[in-house]
């Protein structure tokens, strides 16, 4: 009996161990805007879940293309139905990691440029993205920010050619991410 419970207590450590090298987020804002001549197009959301982990530097993010809310709903309407096809398409996701993650200590405050690589996928797409980023740990929380452009066909994302000269065929995103320490189990 007794090898059973120390096996059992050695895995639980290390999930309690694994758990407390993530950080994680529920309610990270992703916004985007696009400047056109015809209309500004901008959009925000509260509800992005991503984790953290700071050992590996690894990185994920995933977000509901319908929680994206705009100023005009039939400008949100239309986002859903006819260009991110959010039905087909309901998620949209990064997986990545710090690049530089040796810059980074998480138990000091202080403000850190990294670079972060990986694959986001936005309308069934998935492209490599290279961006810098800032983390600022302070006081056992990590923030993340991110501002990025892509362009609307890199992910295959047409505009109708009724306003094809009127709407901006780059988007820029920003990213704000406030991680904690995720939960123990």
């Amino acid at each position: 009996m007794k090898p059973l419970v120390f096996s059992l207590f050695v895995m639980l450590q290390c999930i309690v161990t694994n758990a407390q090298d993530r950080l994680l987020t529920r309610n990270g804002s992703i916004s985007f805007y696009s400047k056109g001549p015809l209309e500004d197009i901008e959009a925000n959301t509260q509800t992005a879940v991503s984790v953290l982990d700071k050992k590996t530097g690894q990185i994920e993010f995933s977000v509901l293309v319908k929680s994206f809310t705009f100023e005009k709903a039939l400008m949100q309407e239309h986002f859903n139905e006819d260009y991110l096809e959010s039905d087909k398409f309901p998620k949209s996701t990064f997986k990545g990691h710090i690049e530089d993650l040796d810059k980074v200590s998480f138990d000091k405050d202080g403000k850190y440029t990294v670079s972060v690589t990986g694959e986001l996928t936005i309308h069934g797409q998935s492209r490599t993205l290279a961006t810098p980023a800032t983390l600022t740990i302070l006081k056992g929380t990590a923030l993340a920010d991110a501002q990025f452009e892509i362009a609307l066909s890199d992910y295959q994302i047409t505009i109708p050619s009724l306003v094809k000269d009127k709407i901006s065929k780059t988007v820029k995103i920003a990213l704000h991410l406030k991680y904690e320490a995720q939960a123990q189990p």
